[in-house]
């Protein structure tokens, strides 16, 4: 089995050697970059299983870094930063980041939500009764095995984490879910308190489907969200 490739960039080298011992310990293969520029290049030349990006870094900052490597590649992300700020989550998440964890931070934290990660994406490779069902709306078609949205006839691009959480609405179209649920069941990992991370992404979702007639995805106040599925004869209206 092949171990797996984590690329850490943190222009702290304290950070990085506390992450390399651990995740060494842990047979996990370590990468290092210094600043965002060089975990672009790495992204390209390593092609790593997750990527860990610092915010704050020289020559290029976390956030570019983010949206550079999106541009290139389909790999999970988590940021990490020493500001609690909640601008700093939601601009990371909004870039189409995994995950946030804020500093000071153990690296068994860190490595709990690598595994979570890994997890979410093996049970999704797993499932054949996703692969092979396409959520036909009429006027929004979404394909799993494909990874692709049709919206009025026309692919429309979506983030992988954005994707995760339309699907996981539209197979169960009219229950509610907490966000707490949303977390636990797309991000793969038990509720750490940080619920911005579900209104972030679902906010980006009724964005891609504004043109639709119907929006969806539907606010339940006081307990969280759901999708709406809406028949044929119904769009027809």
């Amino acid at each position: 089995m092949n171990r797996m490739k984590v690329l850490v960039a943190d222009d702290d080298p304290n950070v990085r050697e506390i992450l390399r011992i651990f995740f060494q310990s842990h047979q996990y293969d370590l990468l290092e970059a210094e600043n965002g520029a060089e975990a672009v290049q790495l992204v390209e030349l390593e092609n790593p299983d997750i990527v860990i990006l610092d915010v704050m870094m020289p020559v290029m900052d976390g956030f570019t870094a983010c949206r550079e490597i999106l541009k290139k590649r389909d790999v999970p992300i988590i940021m990490l930063s020493a500001k609690g700020d909640e601008f700093d989550r939601v601009l990371g998440l909004e870039l189409g980041a995994d995950d946030y964890v804020t500093k000071p931070f153990s690296p068994r934290e860190l490595m709990s939500r690598i595994k979570a990660i890994f997890r979410r994406m093996q049970r999704k490779s797993g499932n054949e009764e996703e692969i092979r069902t396409v959520y036909d709306f009429g006027e929004l078609v979404i394909d799993p095995e494909r990874r692709e949205v049709v919206v009025n006839g026309e692919k429309c691009p979506f983030r992988p984490k954005e994707f995760d959480l339309l699907v996981h609405l539209a197979k169960s179209p009219g229950t509610v879910f907490s966000r707490e649920q949303l977390l636990e069941q797309v991000w793969g990992y038990d509720f750490y308190g940080d619920i911005r991370t579900v209104d972030v992404h679902i906010k980006k979702l009724r964005e891609r489907l504004a043109d639709l007639r119907n929006g969806y995805i539907h606010t339940v106040w006081g307990v969280g969200y759901k999708f709406e599925a809406v028949t044929s004869d119904d769009a027809g209206d």
